[in-house]
């Protein structure tokens, strides 16, 4: 789904549970980021960082539901 980033922008500013959605993506999305930067993970940094994907995906999936109805 391609949203435009006025609609982003417009919810961030006027809903808080969006706003906090987006906030808490961008955070997973810069930990995913230094994760994979990384030469070898161990098994307990490899479960960490798909548990951190599922959490961004449920996000994300908030965020596209808010978009599409205007409500959480």
């Amino acid at each position: 789904m391609e949203v435009g980033q006025d609609v982003v922008e417009e919810l961030f500013a006027g809903d808080p549970r969006f706003r906090k959605l987006y906030e808490e993506h961008q955070l997973l999305e810069k930990q995913l980021n230094q994760m994979d930067g990384s030469s070898f993970l161990s098994p307990e940094q490899k479960v960490e960082r798909k548990k951190i994907q599922k959490m961004k995906l449920a996000g994300k999936d908030e965020m596209e539901q808010i978009i599409r109805t205007g409500r959480p």
